[in-house]
């Protein structure tokens, strides 16, 4: 028995199978031209579809008889009126494996595939009915939801979020800066782990449990024309989005009480805010190689749906 799922997000081709306990993952990030900061989307999708074959290819010989279900993310988040074009590539590409296997085809969004990548990663199983809060934070999406499990997808309400810019594109228009590569998150804590003394006088812009970012690619900017040190530099910029995630995390457990934390998406694989956040709240990750955009996490879900479905 066996789940393929497919994601086309805006960064990364990817392709996964499930066998019910393991994943097998293969993905291959979208080509970037140095110094840009990121891809228009009619690029995407020629990018996704001229990947996607040799991503699926890339998983090994799966017998096609053993695979159930296909799984795919068509829109960027479980809600009216999200959409990507880049999604397409994906949903097409399933929507016809599917036809000729002769199996279900189950669509998510790309941030319950996050959740479920991060929650199996993590070891974190929570059942039918639990409720939890899901940070989902990365290039396109920097927000926390409260998650209540169903039975083999997730409800998610919006609780707080960045009201400008996301923490993924602070850190790699900050790396940009620095002349580091795209996507700069690896290199950016890379120098950032360099820089041993504390950042004073950091104030993060708050609006309730919301935050704003877009003051963070200013004061790094002007640090870097007062000729301040790079790593000084890639440092503030991490602890300042720590900090904005701290005052969420604060906000929601002082409204809604002890609730599970689970942490995912690319800025998430940081590990001066994981190792932070483990100790401050108990808090659950994904491992890193499931932080980053991915299909694992879509083809769990497709494997729940189809068990729930056909009744096993």
């Amino acid at each position: 028995m066996a789940f393929l799922g497919i994601d086309t997000s805006n960064y990364t081709t990817s392709a996964a199978i499930f066998d019910g306990k393991d994943v097998v993952q293969s993905k291959k990030l979208l080509p970037v031209k140095e110094g840009e900061l990121g891809i228009r989307q009619s690029d995407a999708v020629f990018h996704h579809v001229r990947q996607l074959p040799q991503i699926v290819e890339a998983l090994g010989r799966t017998d096609k008889a053993e695979i159930e279900a296909v799984g795919v993310s068509v829109r960027p988040r479980p809600i009216e009126g999200s959409y990507m074009p880049c999604f397409e590539a994906g949903h097409s590409t399933a929507r016809v494996l599917a036809s000729v296997l002769g199996v279900p085809l189950y669509c998510f969004s790309h941030q319950e595939g996050h959740i479920a990548a991060a929650a199996y990663s993590a070891g974190f199983s929570p059942n039918v009915g639990d409720r939890f809060c899901a940070f989902h934070v990365s290039g396109g999406t920097t927000e926390a939801v409260m998650v209540k499990c169903g039975e083999y997808g997730y409800e998610t309400e919006y609780l707080c979020g960045s009201l400008d810019l996301k923490a993924g594109q602070a850190v790699d228009r900050t790396a940009n800066m620095l002349s580091l590569p795209f996507p700069g998150g690896a290199h950016l804590e890379k120098l950032a782990l360099c820089w041993n003394e504390p950042i004073k006088g950091l104030k993060v812009a708050k609006k309730g449990m919301d935050i704003c970012l877009s003051g963070v690619e200013n004061i790094c900017r002007k640090m870097k024309s007062d000729g301040q040190p790079d790593e000084k530099i890639a440092r503030t910029c991490i602890e300042y989005i720590r900090r904005a995630l701290m005052h969420m995390a604060d906000s929601i457990l002082e409204k809604y009480g002890d609730i599970p934390l689970l942490f995912a998406g690319g800025v998430m694989s940081n590990s001066i805010i994981r190792e932070d956040f483990t100790k401050r709240y108990g808090a659950y990750f994904a491992k890193p190689e499931f932080s980053c955009d991915n299909a694992a996490g879509i083809a769990i879900l497709a494997s729940r749906a189809f068990e729930d479905r056909s009744g096993r």
